[in-house]
């Protein structure tokens, strides 16, 4: 299959996939570092995040926000991105009470993971962001 070039079908394709690879610089290392991690469509936002606690890739994108994300599942494809921490209290309440976002709940308490989840939204300049 041929991957997708324009915006629109390159935004398709991201917000399809749930389970991508994401390469981080890591902040001692300066080496590259890829994991594989859940990222979520949520409000016209894709958005990274976890349950709380101390997360690697999060410092990695606090020292260096850019990150590849890699669709690994219809297609194939590896887009760049730029992380921003979301902080505001009501955007991380939005986002975690999704239900793209069930699981995390099932883990703690919705208030915990608002005041404590590691989170960033993530733009891609391929999408004019």
């Amino acid at each position: 299959m041929t991957p997708p070039a324009t915006p629109d079908e390159i935004r398709a394709a991201l917000a399809r996939a749930v389970t991508v690879d994401i390469t981080t610089i890591g902040r001692r290392t300066r080496e590259p570092s890829r994991i594989e991690i859940w990222m979520f469509e949520v409000d016209d936002r894709f958005v990274i995040t976890g349950t709380p606690g101390r997360r690697d890739w999060y410092a990695n994108l606090l020292a260096d926000p850019r990150l590849v994300v890699h669709v690994k599942d219809s297609v194939r494809l590896d887009v760049e991105a730029v992380a921003s921490p979301v902080v505001d209290p009501e955007v991380r309440r939005a986002v975690l009470s999704a239900p793209s976002t069930r699981w995390y709940r099932t883990q703690t308490t919705l208030d915990d993971l608002v005041a404590n989840s590691p989170m960033v939204e993530l733009r891609f300049p391929a999408l004019g962001d």
